[in-house]
């Protein structure tokens, strides 16, 4: 959302940012005639709305999820579906061609709006022609593959498109690299509250030590391959870590701890113990905040705090 927040801007276009991403609609001032609105809207808003109608709108993916509030993912994806259902005729829906519970859906209603299904899988001649390591996951080039079909419908260059996509630095603790040297990478995925959304990061490279724990999302598994497994050590922390070890103990090696700062501890004494040439420290806890922290932001500074007492990095 906002590299098109920043595609936008280059064209010289009044854009503002809103909603679930933490500015509330309603306190955006400055509002012009030709001001357009980038909103990120959770299925909680969604579901309690009337009147919200957007002249585009976007579903990326779907994964279960907030089932504790939904009950069931056929819940969830009829509260994400109210994008579409409160379109009118002139307006467009993106939708992802590859997402199995989306192409479900939209093939059983019929809808108002043009829907444009998006290839997420973006060419390697594409990836190519900019360098930024941010868009090297999957998950992230999905999200990118977005920004190119909306990039078109607003007559955006090409140049232009690449140029902020190659000074895109990334979101706080959102997959986000805060050390790296040729030994050790350390990724804060801080907003990270399920195993889906941990899942392309665990892919992403080999020997990962993976600090998870928090409230677990009702209904939520770890689909991840044998050969992805046998490279990762896992250091449960918190209340719950009794669900996580029964989710994971057949997968992966676990360890666990009453807390993030012990479980820490014990990570780097087994990184001076491994040998492996090339670790990576993923803090992706799969799981909402709230039994420890205000909120995933809050989450992901105390994991910066703890980090700066093991490596001298003072701009993190």
């Amino acid at each position: 959302m906002p590299i098109t927040i920043s595609s936008f801007k280059k064209k010289k276009l009044d854009v503002k940012l809103a909603g679930n991403i933490g500015f509330p609609i309603l306190s955006v001032k400055n509002i012009k005639k030709d001001t357009i609105f980038v909103i990120e809207a959770s299925s909680y808003q969604l579901e309690y709305s009337k009147l919200f109608k957007s002249k585009y709108a976007a579903i990326l993916n779907i994964s279960p999820d907030h089932l504790e509030r939904h009950k069931t993912i056929s819940n969830y994806i009829s509260a994400k579906f109210k994008l579409i259902k409160n379109q009118n005729y002139n307006s467009i829906t993106f939708i992802n061609k590859h997402d199995k519970y989306i192409q479900s859906k939209i093939k059983k209603v019929q809808y108002k709006c043009k829907i444009i299904n998006v290839n997420t899988k973006i060419s390697k001649k594409f990836i190519k022609s900019f360098q930024n390591e941010y868009f090297l996951s999957a998950s992230n080039q999905e999200n990118l593959s977005f920004v190119v079909e909306l990039a078109k419908k607003f007559k955006i260059k090409k140049k232009n498109l690449i140029d902020t996509i190659n000074n895109f630095k990334g979101l706080n603790y959102r997959q986000q690299i805060i050390f790296k040297n040729k030994n050790i990478l350390i990724i804060n995925d801080s907003k990270s509250t399920s195993y889906s959304s941990s899942l392309e990061m665990l892919k992403k490279t080999n020997s990962i030590y993976w600090l998870l724990g928090g409230i677990p999302k009702k209904g939520d598994r770890l689909n991840l391959s044998k050969r992805y497994c046998r490279n990762i050590k896992g250091f449960i922390f918190g209340n719950n870590q009794k669900k996580f070890y029964f989710d994971l103990k057949n997968k992966i090696k676990l360890k666990k701890f009453s807390n993030l700062k012990n479980a820490l501890k014990e990570l780097f004494g087994d990184i001076k113990k491994d040998n492996f040439s090339k670790k990576t420290i993923l803090f992706s806890p799969a799981a909402a905040s709230f039994d420890s922290f205000v909120n995933f932001e809050d989450r992901g500074q105390y994991f910066n705090k703890l980090i700066r007492k093991y490596i001298n990095v003072k701009n993190i």
